[in-house]
Formats: C-alpha cells, sequence, structure tokens
C-alpha cells in the first residue's frame, strides 16, 4: 500500500487556511507592517498633516488679531503675523512652524527606519498646500529650518545665520529666507551629507516657487522692508 502523498494536502490546508489580519506590530521603538509600502504611506499622511497645521492663521484668529489671509500680503507666515503689530504671535508662529518640522521629521524616524526624510518632506508640503487652506499655504522657510534641524543640526546653523545675518542687515525677509533655504543644500554637501542634498535642493526649489512674486518686486526693486504694512 502506497503512503499517502502529504503534499498535495499540505499544500491545499496552506490555500484554505484563513488569513492573518493585517495590522500594524511593534519591534523594538519602530513600527512594521505586512504591507510593505503602507509605513512609508502612513509616515508621509503623518507628516503632511502635522505641516498643513496653519499656527499663524489660528493664533492671529484666537487672539483677535483678524484673518492673516485678508491682511498685508495673504500668506500665513510669521513675516505677515508681524504686520499685524503683534510680534508675541508673530514669534509664536516662527517657533511652531519650526518646530512642527522638525517633530515630523523625529515621530517618523522613530516610527520607519530611514523615515526622517520621508517626515520632513511630507510636512514641508502639508505647509506650503494644505487641503485646508485649497492648497494655499506658507512659504516654507521655518518649516524647512526645523526640517533642517532634526535631520543635519550643523546645516541648521548655517541655515540660520544665513537667514538672521541676511535679515538684520538688508531687512528683506523675502531676500534673507530664500537665501537660507539655498544654503541648506549646499551646506550638506560641504559637510558630506549626500543623502540629503537632493531632498533639501527640491524643498529649496520650491521656497522660490513660492516667492515668485517677491522676486519680481526685487528686480523691479519694490520689495518691501521689515517693518512695513504692505506686500
Amino acid at each position: 500500500m502506497q503512503p499517502a502523498d502529504t503534499s498535495d494536502w499540505a499544500s491545499s490546508a496552506s490555500l484554505h487556511r484563513p488569513r492573518q489580519p493585517l495590522c500594524w506590530r511593534a519591534q523594538g521603538d519602530e513600527l512594521t507592517t505586512d504591507i510593505p509600502w503602507l509605513a512609508p504611506a502612513g509616515v508621509l499622511l503623518l507628516g503632511y498633516l502635522l505641516g498643513s497645521i496653519p499656527f499663524g492663521l489660528l493664533l492671529t484668529r484666537f487672539f483677535g488679531a483678524g484673518d492673516l489671509r485678508q491682511i498685508g500680503s495673504g500668506n500665513i507666515g510669521a513675516t505677515n503675523v508681524l504686520r499685524t503689530g503683534r510680534k508675541g504671535l508673530a514669534a509664536a508662529t516662527l517657533l511652531l512652524d519650526l518646530a512642527k518640522g522638525a517633530a515630523a521629521v523625529w515621530i517618523a524616524g522613530m516610527l520607519v527606519p530611514g523615515g526622517g526624510i520621508l517626515g520632513g518632506l511630507a510636512a514641508f508640503i502639508g505647509h506650503c498646500y494644505p487641503v485646508w487652506l485649497r492648497f494655499n499655504g506658507g512659504k516654507g522657510v521655518a518649516t524647512m529650518m526645523g526640517v533642517v534641524l532634526a535631520l543635519h543640526w550643523p546645516s541648521a546653523i548655517v541655515f540660520a545665520v544665513v537667514w538672521l545675518g541676511l535679515l538684520a542687515i538688508l531687512r528683506i525677509s523675502s531676500l534673507a529666507g530664500m537665501s537660507a533655504a539655498i544654503s541648506a543644500p549646499v551646506s550638506a554637501a560641504f559637510f558630506g551629507r549626500i543623502e540629503l542634498v537632493l531632498m533639501l535642493l527640491a524643498l529649496a526649489m520650491i521656497v522660490l516657487w513660492k516667492h515668485r512674486a517677491n522676486i519680481d518686486r526685487l528686480l523691479n526693486g519694490t520689495e518691501p522692508r521689515i517693518g512695513k504694512k504692505s506686500g
């Protein structure tokens, strides 16, 4: 009598075995999932939602400074908050926009190995193109600095020196911010962080694109300096 062929039975059993539900699992401090692309997608979504919080708009509304989109340049960033005359709110907006960029990098890096770059990129996109404001957000300088700070603090020091230095000397916020953004990929390359250069270059290009109206005014000599209410 021939022994039963168990290979066919095992194959059939594996086909009919109930599938385990797809789920997230913790491995140490990291988060894994049964779907390879789900973890990066989750990091991107989390970073975008965090970056899309319009702190400048929320603060000015909460403290009765008006709708920031109807003031000055209509931008939701710290420079336009300053045009309301509320220096404290402007400082808070700057710090919170910076913090959300850094937080997105740190949280993403803790959840997914190497996820910091994705989280920072998503937070920056969320700030510049928030779904809540019909994708019309800020210009990204403060949030970009937060991302750079979390990814590579020496480049963040260069960023801050260029930004604050030119702002103090020229009193032109747009020029200082654009110059600082451009300095990020340059300094990352100088320090040998080649894996960051392409991402930071993309962020810098978006900053320049968001400042295209400012660039036109700079070329025409009509870009306002800090302290003026128009522009």
